[in-house]
């Protein structure tokens, strides 16, 4: 397992932006609300330490982590955030339902960051048994909705970095 030994809510402070003009989505599923929850929970957490103000992270409910990019995709069509985290859990059963949703899920996700140009940082769960997410979203590993609400301030940062359309080089 790629978090085994490894705490997804470590990271270096000295490489997260300011996100005091930051303008966040956070789109959550509601399938494993128990998971999702802790993982919205780290998420807000991380931004507000990051400097982000709390009436600029908007949060919007999806049923299931399917939904999560027309969840995402709503958020950049019909507001004016600089990124979206879209939170799920999809935990391995007896079928390929599974298989089915964590990669409709995945694409989409990639589709609607590319469409829009803005981040949609990935925090969804694709475990084999419910302790796996219990470790990722507080546990033993740390909290997964951490890490991506890093990730997208990073990205919306480096978005920031790039000159307008035409141009070539970096604003900072």
């Amino acid at each position: 397992m790629a978090t085994e030994g490894r705490n997804l809510s470590e990271f270096n402070k000295d490489f997260v932006p300011n996100g005091a003009d930051f303008k966040v989505g956070i789109v959550v599923s509601e399938w494993n609300d128990s998971i999702t929850l802790n993982l919205l929970k780290g998420a807000k957490q991380a931004l507000l330490d990051a400097g982000v103000k709390e009436e600029n992270i908007l949060v919007r409910y999806v049923p299931g982590a399917f939904e999560l990019p027309l969840g995402s995709q709503y958020f950049l069509e019909y507001s004016d955030v600089d990124g979206v985290v879209a939170i799920g859990v999809v935990i391995q059963g007896e079928t390929k339902h599974f298989d089915f949703v964590c990669d409709g899920a995945t694409q989409g996700i990639k589709d609607v960051s590319l469409k829009y140009n803005k981040p949609v940082a990935f925090c969804l769960l694709t475990d084999n048994h419910i302790q796996q997410s219990i470790d990722r979203s507080g546990g033993k590993h740390g909290n997964k909705g951490v890490e991506c609400a890093i990730a997208c301030l990073k990205m919306i940062d480096l978005k920031r970095q790039f000159k307008p359309s035409g141009q070539i080089g970096f604003t900072k």
